[in-house]
């Protein structure tokens, strides 16, 4: 038997792709009922006896007929869920083929902006933070993701979501990795990779066992996990797991010195073996000496050696450690990933392990961090974020309260780390005391999953990430439905259609959900391959990856709440109280709608204060150009980050931090608030600290402050520099040559040039 394809070609009947055909459609029906084997072969067996029953060994037939046949029996058995999405992909497909042709003016026009024209020009250059568009493998990746995205819009995805994108309505984010079924990020466990060890796919990695292998596996972790997803990677508590490495490199130094010194010594009738034995046992590395007196009670130099030795081990350890963590540092702003174009977007949670060992390996990150880079520069990776609790780490009398101080000192330099706060009730309520897993953990990108419908006993940071998210316009609605269309704002208008883009991004989201489910294991070789993903172990490489990806978040985003509200109404939310209510109100209102859908489909939907990026640009420059340049609204190059007060607009610290902070508790899908200062912060660290429990007090999540930061045209050295540079001891434009001063003129200027001329 011959199949006739749509084309007029013919191939040979083969029932496996029938079979492939019938799986895919199970796969991709969105439903609470969990499918087998047995409901797949049922199907395929009686779309071949149908097959054998209506058609001659030697005839031929049309694929459409094969397709009406599954769609037959898949309505005839009762699959209707599986009925609809079968059928509803495959109309998809016949119109994708017709709408597939009809962009490739657009590709065309798309990859000629790429060729011809730098980041600064070309907004798609610069979508993603850790990517060099000019380079020639980041203008290769965006060659391939130009060509993906078009491919999505016309195969993957039903032409109303393209045409919301498209029109800058909504932002589907990462759409080059929607083919591939890509989820966003994670929250990895290293604690899991580490006991076992781990395989990258070229080579295993056996379980570490020192401070510096802790740390280089945790970079290569992190590196090897950025090929699997198209968002970030973040370490929940990183200080908790460097902790056991610091034990292993203590326990090892302390052996090695207590051996020396009994050799050096002379010591006569030491049990050296016994001793070794019991050091193997240590569980901390505040030991204390007469733990080991059974040994030296009659013996004055054994025990001299024994404290000479730990003072040796602990001192050697910690400058261990801070090798480390200097290492760690360096590798996560030189290693690449994705053919080589960018850096692991990555970020590190800590601060809250008040163990001796868990204390070292915070107060050697932050040292490290300070110290900045090989020139002084301040490093990009990991996004440190240094999470606040009272009782650990917020109050004088806390065990860690010494490492909040340093880590104040450290950011007013290099403005990290950043602060999350554990204590806003939105965060307070999944803790559970002695349980680092249970602490909230946040994205460099301000991404947070915690909450769990979908499995209520799995509410755990560990193991779980962001699938997808796509942003809302809010500032088209509010031009649309404002004072400049109508003599009084249409609020009622407003909310109708927030609702239908609402449910538009739901319905995409959901058909993104379904595309990476239908992926297996062994698509995802790194964060399914080594259990990466919570529950993912235990897969085999044909299972259903449905259950595991629940855990996951879908996510709403929108931009520009500022300049929706200007456009509404008049004012945005830092000039009048009117806004300030509106505001809330229409975050709150976007909040309980997520909450709606999660119920309804047991998934974890939620809001996303969107991170800027390319996108605020976008979004402004498709709207100027059909509504013209609205003052306060369109006419600047940028929306404002989604709820925050605009950077440029003149309020106190606190005004803006009182503002921001109800917004926190709404956005469960992640959030972050900026405060801007214009001095030293390095000269005042009391201020510094006392900004910080401002936005503690104003419920925040997470929070970062920024303030200048200078960098050395000659030594490269970043930070605070005064009179005299630290990094070269050079006075302002003291001992520059005037062709690399003129350079640096034209690097300001964005200008190639030769300037030795």
């Amino acid at each position: 038997m011959k199949v006739v394809k749509r084309d007029g070609k013919k191939a040979e009947y083969n029932g496996e792709k029938i079979a492939i055909a019938i799986r895919k459609g199970f796969g991709g029906a969105i439903s609470n009922t969990v499918y087998t084997e047995e409901d797949h072969n049922k199907i395929f067996l009686a779309v071949t006896y149908d097959i054998e029953k209506n058609y001659e060994p030697d005839s031929e037939i049309p694929i459409e007929e094969i397709q009406d046949l599954i769609e037959s029996e898949l309505k005839k058995n009762g699959y209707l869920d599986v009925y609809e999405a079968f059928s509803s992909y495959r109309n998809r497909r016949n119109e994708s083929r017709k709408a597939f042709a009809n962009r490739q003016h657009k590709l065309t026009k798309a990859i000629e902006s790429l060729s011809l024209k730098t980041a600064r020009e070309e907004d798609s250059k610069r979508e993603n933070a850790n990517i060099d568009g000019n380079t020639a493998m980041g203008t290769m990746l965006q060659y391939g993701s130009t060509l993906s995205k078009e491919f999505a819009k016309s195969y993957m995805m039903e032409e109303r979501f393209a045409e919301a994108h498209d029109s800058g309505q909504i932002h589907i984010h990462d759409m080059d990795f929607l083919p591939m079924g890509t989820t966003t990020c994670c929250q990895i466990d290293l604690d899991n990779l580490f006991k076992d060890g781990f395989s990258t796919g070229h080579g295993y990695l056996r379980t570490p066992n020192s401070i510096g292998s802790y740390a280089s596996l945790a970079a290569i972790a992190i590196q090897s996990n950025q090929n699997d997803q198209h968002g970030g990677q973040s370490v929940p508590a990183f200080d908790y797991y460097m902790a056991p490495g610091v034990i292993k490199s203590f326990k090892k130094n302390f052996k090695q010195a207590i051996s020396e010194y009994v050799d050096l010594l002379e010591i006569k009738k030491v049990d050296l073996d016994n001793i070794i034995e019991d050091i193997d046992k240590i569980k901390t590395i505040d030991i204390k000496i007469k733990d080991f007196d059974k040994y030296y009670k009659s013996n004055k130099d054994l025990e001299k050696a024994f404290k000479k030795a730990y003072d040796i081990a602990y001192k050697k350890t910690d400058r261990m450690t801070y090798q480390a963590m200097e290492a760690f540092i360096h590798n996560l702003n030189t290693m690449h990933s994705r053919a080589g174009a960018q850096v692991p977007f990555s970020s590190i949670n800590f601060g809250t392990d008040t163990t001796p060992e868990g204390r070292m390996v915070i107060k050697n990150y932050l040292y490290s961090l300070d110290a900045g880079l090989g020139h002084g520069e301040t490093p990009i990776f990991p996004v440190s974020i240094f999470k606040l609790k009272e009782g650990v780490n917020y109050n004088e009398k806390d065990p860690n309260y010494d490492m909040f101080k340093l880590a104040c000192k450290v950011s007013s330099k290099r403005l990290f780390p950043n602060f999350s706060f554990l204590d806003s009730p939105f965060n307070k309520q999944y803790y559970k005391k002695g349980d680092y897993k249970t602490e909230v953990c946040y994205m460099g990108c301000r991404t947070r999953v915690m909450g769990n419908v979908a499995n209520p006993d799995k509410e755990i940071t560990p193991g779980r990430g962001n699938l997808s998210f796509t942003s809302i316009n809010l500032v088209r609605l509010g031009i649309k439905h404002g004072i400049l269309k109508n003599d009084e704002p249409d609020i009622e208008g407003f909310y109708k259609e927030l609702d239908e883009l609402m449910d538009l991004v739901k319905d995409q989201l959901l058909e993104r959900f379904k595309i990476q489910c239908s992926k297996k294991k062994y698509n995802f070789p790194f964060l399914f391959g080594q259990g990466v993903w919570i529950d993912s172990k235990e897969l085999s490489d044909n299972d259903d990856i449905t259950p595991i990806l629940r855990n996951g978040t879908l996510s709403t985003g929108f931009i520009g709440l500022a300049e929706c509200l200007k456009a509404l109404i008049g004012s945005h939310h830092g000039e009048s109280e009117e806004a300030r209510k509106l505001g809330y109100e229409i975050i709150k209102h976007m909040r309980e709608k997520e909450d709606e859908y999660s119920n309804k489909y047991k998934l974890n939907f939620t809001l996303l204060a969107t991170p800027a990026e390319g996108l605020s640009g976008r979004f402004t420059k498709i709207d100027r150009s059909i509504y013209g340049k609205i003052e306060g609204v369109t006419d600047r190059d940028y929306y404002t980050n989604s709820f925050h007060v605009p950077v440029y607009y003149d309020i106190s610290i606190v005004d803006k931090l009182e503002i921001e902070g109800p917004y926190h508790a709404l956005t469960n899908a992640g959030h972050i608030s900026y405060i801007e200062l214009d001095g030293d912060t390095a000269n005042n660290l009391e201020a510094f600290e006392a900004i910080v429990r401002k936005m503690h007090d104003a419920k925040m999540g997470y929070a970062a402050i920024n303030h200048p930061v200078d960098r050395d045209p000659v030594c490269g050295y970043t930070g605070v520099i005064g009179d005299v540079c630290p990094g070269c001891g050079r006075k302002e434009l003291e001992g520059i040559p005037i062709e690399r001063f003129k350079e640096k003129q034209c690097e300001i200027a964005s200008v190639t040039c030769s300037c030795t001329e």
